[in-house]
């Protein structure tokens, strides 16, 4: 198992691919630790965690809270005595044009999607650095990368959160801890539940694979680059889009 022994905070993990990340990790050997606003989905992914044979504990909490992301690391460690991984993918979509959007509209996605990263990589930074090792993956998007009608705010998020990753990758490497981001394509979450099935199936052309992602192939990602076997990628932004920059 690629991450036995280990300890996961994974943000988001109440649904999509936060969800099948946490279950992903289970599998792979990990504690983890499950945090989302949801309180429900976070009962229901420890216990699917803990159907896969790991121990898993949940905290219902939002990544703009930083006295709360502090309290659950201090827990973490507290009960564990290590915190190998972070996970931020924690995120939101308020889209709309830019001559419509709204200011509340553009902050929210900041303040959880960008800002939300930030708070939760310095609330276990220190243990990370004070260990000598650690993970951090940030979830950034291929609209993070080439844009995309109607989500200026997304966007710049998730461009931020490529810049936290290349500077982070710089700044912690030197200390142990290695930093990378994955940039989803078209993927079947909830985020894609209010779509109209003729933009779906736009989408799906779009891709040259013609079909949307699964969260699974995208927590088979995280796996990979929260384990050993990635021990030598720092700063990288893998695109998981099935060819959809093509």
């Amino acid at each position: 198992m690629k991450l036995q022994g280990k300890v996961a905070v994974v943000t988001g993990a109440g649904q999509g691919i936060g969800e099948a990340t946490a279950l992903k990790f289970a599998r792979e050997g990990a504690t983890v630790v499950v945090c989302d606003l949801n309180a429900v989905a976070v009962e229901r992914t420890v216990a699917a965690c803990e159907a896969q044979g790991g121990p898993a504990i949940g905290f219902a909490l939002s990544v703009t809270d930083r006295p709360a992301l502090d309290g659950m690391v201090a827990q973490v460690v507290e009960r564990f005595g290590r915190l190998d991984i972070l996970v931020n993918n924690a995120g939101i979509t308020r889209d709309a044009r830019l001559e419509k959007m709204s200011t509340d509209e553009f902050d929210s996605v900041i303040d959880i999607n960008l800002k939300g990263v930030f708070n939760a990589a310095q609330s276990v930074i220190g243990f990370m650095i004070a260990q000598g090792s650690g993970v951090i993956l940030n979830a950034s998007s291929v609209v993070g990368i080439y844009g995309n009608f109607g989500q200026t705010n997304y966007a710049a998020a998730k461009f931020g959160v490529i810049g936290f990753t290349k500077t982070w990758a710089r700044e912690l490497g030197p200390k142990g801890i290695r930093v990378n981001a994955v940039a989803p394509g078209f993927i079947e979450t909830s985020m894609l539940s209010s779509v109209p099935d003729t933009v779906l199936t736009k989408m799906r052309e779009q891709v040259p694979l013609k079909r949307l992602g699964r969260p699974m192939e995208i927590a088979n990602i995280y796996a990979f680059l929260a384990s050993d076997e990635a021990s030598y990628v720092n700063g990288a932004v893998i695109e998981a889009s099935g060819g959809l920059s093509l």
